[in-house]
């Protein structure tokens, strides 16, 4: 996809013009880009870019000044038109999030955790959703997990409860916001090995990370953003190799020979 080129045919969800502000502070510029279907964009740059807004207006969490959200199945928010509240619910209901910190409700178990959004949101009965999150948790290595609680977790394991929590929902999108950046280094990995099977499955996936080995092996295409623009884009081949912007170039050269 070109540049200039934001609907691509198999654009599974297209955003145009988004704009967010906190108080003087302008965090979005005019966000223009589009989540190809069964593909996975990566969203690289300095904290403070506006990545993690960019996922929040996604899905609604956070509601955007202006712009346009698009899916393919006919869902159109206008936030510039101050579009109604099931309008947004409507497009969340398409899409996943896995969070930094895990968010996971600590007076609950495991499996508990995992059925409350089929059960509660979407009205799958308890024991189809048990069945179908055991078969999850056992995919990802967590099946004897189940019965216990958060804080008896690890970092790492909580936070593939987490991504398992977010296949249970069966959502078109899953949106990742920098899923490994509070673990422990020897835990980053497992985390990653879930994610890339997820890519390689053909999920549709929109990545924040500063996992840059990871961007590299498993998107179809990069972001790099900075202040609240997109710099750059491209295939990972193309980004990480030969950038073509001087602010990406610098970035890069930063987290990747860091003592130069």
């Amino acid at each position: 996809m070109s540049p200039t080129d934001r609907t691509a045919p198999d654009a599974l969800l297209t955003v145009t013009g988004l704009h967010k502000s906190f108080g003087d502070n302008e965090v979005l510029k005019g966000i223009d880009l589009a989540v190809r279907r069964g593909k996975v964009l990566v969203l690289i740059g300095p904290s403070g870019s506006g990545k993690t807004t960019v996922l929040r207006s996604i899905n609604g969490l956070e509601i955007p000044d202006a712009g346009i959200v698009t899916s393919t199945d006919g869902i159109r928010v206008d936030y510039s038109a101050k579009p109604p509240k099931k309008d947004i619910l409507t497009l969340r209901d398409r899409t996943a999030m896995v969070f930094q910190h895990y968010n996971l409700f600590p007076h609950m178990t495991v499996l508990e955790n995992i059925i409350e959004g089929p059960v509660q949101v979407q009205g799958v009965s308890k024991t189809v959703a048990t069945e179908e999150a055991v078969a999850l948790l056992e995919r990802v290595g967590l099946a004897e997990k189940r019965d216990v609680y958060p804080f008896q977790l690890s970092g790492g394991q909580a936070q593939r409860v987490g991504i398992v929590r977010a296949l249970a929902l069966k959502p078109q999108l899953l949106l990742f916001d920098e899923p490994t950046s509070a673990l422990d280094p020897e835990l980053v990995g497992d985390v990653l090995a879930v994610m890339k099977e997820l890519a390689d499955e053909g999920w549709t996936m929109v990545v924040v990370t500063h996992e840059l080995a990871f961007a590299r092996q498993v998107a179809d295409e990069v972001l790099f953003m900075d202040g609240g623009v997109i710099v750059e884009r491209g295939a990972p081949k193309d980004i990480f190799t030969a950038p073509k912007q001087e602010r990406t170039k610098q970035f890069l050269h930063r987290i990747l020979s860091p003592l130069d």
